[in-house]
């Protein structure tokens, strides 16, 4: 079969289409085939070397997140069976042989189904973000129904998704985005109000939309440029939930004790498999329900992996990056 793999870490070049052995799944472990792959920041990391939650042996074949059908189910494995749509999280699995490939094989728990109204390019944009979302929402900031919530850089894989999480848990939901098309995707995932954060006190518009009421939970996605206008927004006991940092920042402490703020740090490789699994539920459960609705954004062919890396750095996201595999 096809798959994407590198030999070395090094630039996205060490990427390359290979011709590899289908790989066969042993008990409790089930064997997809894969329509499309989804692309994550980092895996990029990854690929680069020296990244802190994971650091493969090589050859490696990347990818964690991806969605088909089931191909091929092993031993003891009774919840899904050959021909499930499906779709793959694979970040905690104890085996997981790289979605960036034709067929990928992976515990049973990795994977759920896919109901027919979510395509599979969607169900590929799941996976790390989906699960990023949840951690965030639910297992970090514990998000309340009735409150609310800020996402700050609402209009990427993560952010599109914790929009529509925290609206399915009953949150009024305010997301931002620096363009009129972020800006429109954020407002399309069901955003009650949604804020240009290029533009100039931006946040000044938040009072009219809260009524006054505030807010008490912001998903952060670029810390070190958001966290202290974050800490001096947020309501007393309130939450800041750093998804995204790129840099440093310096400021003063003292914005967390007058309000008696968290500040929270989140990272889905340090979920604990328990929680990890009941995010992956409650996500199945949100697809059946139509509480999720997954938005892609760009759709490169597997062979271009290298081409997705680059952009998956430099550009504004807009919805999740994929790779497609073969069309359903």
């Amino acid at each position: 079969m096809k798959a994407i793999q590198m030999s070395s870490f090094g630039e996205p070049e060490v990427l390359k289409l290979v011709e590899v052995k289908e790989p066969v799944p042993a008990e409790n472990e089930v064997r997809v085939r894969l329509y499309y792959a989804g692309v994550n920041p980092a895996e990029a990391y990854i690929r680069a070397g020296g990244y802190a939650f994971f650091n493969p042996d090589m050859p490696f074949t990347p990818g964690f997140d991806g969605a088909g059908v089931v191909d091929e189910v092993g031993p003891g494995v009774t919840r899904l069976k050959t021909g499930d749509r499906v779709f793959v999280a694979s970040t905690m699995a104890k085996r997981k042989t790289g979605t960036y490939a034709e067929k990928v094989v992976c515990d049973v728990e990795a994977v759920h189904k896919l109901p027919e109204t979510v395509s599979f390019e969607q169900g590929a944009a799941l996976g790390i973000p989906v699960t990023a979302a949840y951690r965030a929402l639910f297992h970090r900031a514990h998000l309340k129904p009735g409150e609310t919530v800020l996402v700050h850089g609402a209009s990427g894989g993560v952010g599109t998704l914790a929009v529509q999480l925290a609206k399915y848990a009953g949150a009024q939901v305010i997301g931002t985005a620096s363009t009129e098309e972020g800006i429109d995707v954020v407002r399309k995932s069901g955003a009650d109000a949604v804020l240009n954060h290029n533009q100039t006190g931006y946040l000044e518009a938040l009072p009219s939309i809260t009524n006054g009421a505030g807010v008490d939970v912001v998903i952060e996605m670029l810390a070190n440029v958001n966290l202290e206008e974050d800490l001096k927004l947020v309501n007393k006991f309130g939450r800041v939930v750093i998804v995204g940092n790129r840099g440093s920042l310096d400021f003063n402490p003292r914005l967390t004790m007058a309000k008696e703020a968290d500040v929270l740090g989140m990272a889905v490789w340090n979920a604990p498999l328990d929680e990890f699994n009941e995010s992956l539920i409650a996500v199945e459960a949100a697809l059946n329900n139509g509480g999720l609705q997954p938005f892609v954004g760009t759709i490169l062919p597997l062979e271009e992996a290298a081409k997705a890396h680059i952009q998956i750095l430099s550009s504004n996201a807009k919805g999740k990056m994929v790779l497609e595999i073969e069309k359903d």
